[in-house]
C-alpha cells in the first residue's frame, strides 16, 4: 500500500530555516527518484527540488542555492533542507515520485505539510 508521510512545515520568518521530511512506503521509494512539489495558495503543483537513488541532484530555479534535498535509503525518507525562506515559498509541500507523477492520471498524494513565511 502506498504511503507518503510529510511534516515539518510550520510558520516562519522571512530568512529563516524549516526542514521537511517524508517517509515512504519501500514499494515507493526504493527504487525511484524522490521528489518534493510546492502547491503555492491559487497555483499548480510544481517540483522543486529532486534526488535520485544514488544522490544526483536536481532543483528548479526558484530554489537553487536556498534549499537542499536528501535521502536516508535506510529510513526510506527524504528530507529538504529549506534556508533562506522567502515569502514566495509559501505553501503546501509535497514529496512523490516523479515518474509516477507524470504518468498516472491520478497519482497518489500525502497530505502534505504546510509552509508559511511571513515577509
Amino acid at each position: 500500500q502506498a504511503q507518503l508521510e510529510e511534516s515539518g512545515g510550520g510558520l516562519v520568518q522571512a530568512g529563516g530555516s524549516l526542514r521537511l521530511s517524508c517517509v515512504a512506503s519501500e514499494s515507493i521509494f526504493s527504487r525511484n527518484v524522490m521528489g518534493w512539489y510546492r502547491q503555492a495558495p491559487g497555483k499548480k503543483r510544481e517540483l522543486v527540488a529532486q534526488i535520485t537513488h544514488g544522490g544526483i541532484l536536481d532543483y528548479s530555479e526558484s530554489v537553487e542555492g536556498r534549499f537542499t534535498i536528501s535521502r536516508d535509503n535506510v529510513r526510506n525518507t527524504v528530507y529538504l533542507q529549506m534556508n533562506d525562506l522567502k515569502p514566495d515559498d509559501t505553501g503546501v509541500y509535497y514529496c512523490n515520485v516523479p515518474y509516477i507523477v507524470r504518468t498516472d492520471s491520478a497519482p497518489y498524494w500525502g497530505q502534505g505539510t504546510q509552509v508559511v513565511v511571513s515577509s
